[in-house]
């Protein structure tokens, strides 16, 4: 059983179904975004984001270069940079995914509230199966 099905089996088993969430507030869309060091583990992860319907758009950049401590030392290192637009009641549940599929031992999580979604944009998103 490959990662993802082991997840979507464990949410579902708990029931917090991610396709048919009840009362989904799909008013907003959030933006959250990670970083891994390898590109086949950013498109997996992106890729299973889509198919399990936690995420509208995931987008993987190119390599970019991050700068961190890191027991202590300064660390350098290429990553990918992964950027999920997601409904606010799907974050916990992204969230979850990445943890749980993630190769790091503390993967980047953050979360950035909308502001401003352009309503085209969100009206295409609510349009999308959950």
């Amino acid at each position: 059983m490959n990662r993802s099905s082991y997840y979507f089996r464990n949410i579902a088993q708990q029931g917090q179904n991610t396709t048919n969430s009840i009362n989904m507030n799909l008013s907003s869309l959030s933006v959250a975004w990670t970083t891994t060091d390898s590109k086949k583990e950013a498109d997996f992860l992106a890729y299973q984001s889509i198919e399990l319907h936690l995420a509208v758009c995931a987008q993987v950049d190119v390599p970019i270069e991050s700068f961190f401590p890191w027991k202590n030392r300064i660390e350098k290192s290429s990553e990918f940079r992964i950027t999920f637009k997601a409904f606010p009641a799907n974050i916990e549940n992204l969230e979850r995914f990445i943890d749980e599929n993630h190769s790091y031992e503390t993967p980047e999580w953050i979360v950035l509230e909308e502001t401003k979604v352009s309503e085209k944009y969100l009206n295409w998103a609510k349009d999308l199966p959950r």
